[in-house]
């Protein structure tokens, strides 16, 4: 039997990453350069410090977004990772909640958007195939009372990518997603305090239930996320389109 092996080498793609400044990007830029792909990054952050040529844009502002895709055209990517996002928590009977509606779904909807379809456009313009992945998240999967909006948005990146990977599938461009569960980056911290606010809780007590909660144990990482990321742009998953995969630890029974 003659074993036909996918590689997961990256050499001489060209790969884009939002949300890049910490966390979940900073580590899919550093994998991505590692397999020998070109990485360009943006977050709103002034620097960054990784292998990869960087520029801010604010994705909730409409010149921010305007200027992000046409650098987009510029830079012609193979693979996208969708992964720029806001978080906030709430009672849906707060005031201002409408203001928080507007302001999540105009990035991690409105924003995470309007970068997959320049990416589209541009991997269509070019004749090539590509690989398009979008950060989802458990809370896409299942509503919680005090993220009512932010649950909303990651379902409709799920959504989202669903339809895009049906339209994109003739031009032979995949889209994929990953749903990250309780991931350990420094986005907690504040995640955290959101939660001792609204539930009552001491500092850091939240981040310690919900690692013990998860099925294995613990929270995951940045690198573990970005693993997933590594498979979905390489030919590892060329068979695969439309689906969301769960890096969770068991969170989420799909």
């Amino acid at each position: 039997m003659t074993l036909n092996a996918a590689p997961t080498d990256l050499t001489g793609k060209t790969a884009l990453v939002t949300g890049a400044a910490g966390g979940i990007g900073a580590s899919a830029v550093a994998h991505f350069a590692a397999l020998g792909a070109t990485v360009y990054a943006t977050d709103i952050a002034d620097s960054f410090d990784g292998p990869a040529t960087y520029a801010k844009f604010d994705m909730a502002s409409e010149d921010g977004l305007s200027a992000l895709t046409d650098w987009i055209t510029e830079i012609k990517p193979d693979i996208l990772f969708n992964n720029a996002a806001l978080f906030a928590m709430g009672s849906i009977l707060e005031e201002g909640d409408l203001a928080q509606l507007d302001k999540l779904f105009g990035v991690n909807v409105r924003g995470f958007y309007a970068v997959m379809q320049a990416c589209a456009k541009s991997m269509v313009a070019e004749g090539k195939p590509g690989s398009i992945i979008n950060l989802a998240s458990q809370a896409g999967h299942r509503g919680e009372a005090l993220v009512a909006h932010y649950c909303a948005t990651k379902a409709a990146v799920i959504s989202y990518t669903q339809s895009a990977a049906l339209a994109l599938a003739p031009h032979k461009i995949r889209v994929n997603a990953i749903s990250p569960g309780v991931i350990d980056t420094p986005m907690w911290a504040t995640v955290d305090a959101l939660f001792a606010r609204f539930e009552g809780k001491e500092l850091g007590q939240k981040k310690r239930e919900v690692g013990e909660a998860v099925p294995l144990g613990y929270m995951g990482t940045p690198d573990d996320v970005a693993r997933a990321a590594v498979f979905l742009a390489s030919d590892q998953s060329a068979y695969m389109t439309a689906q969301t995969i769960g890096v969770d630890g068991g969170n989420v029974l799909r």
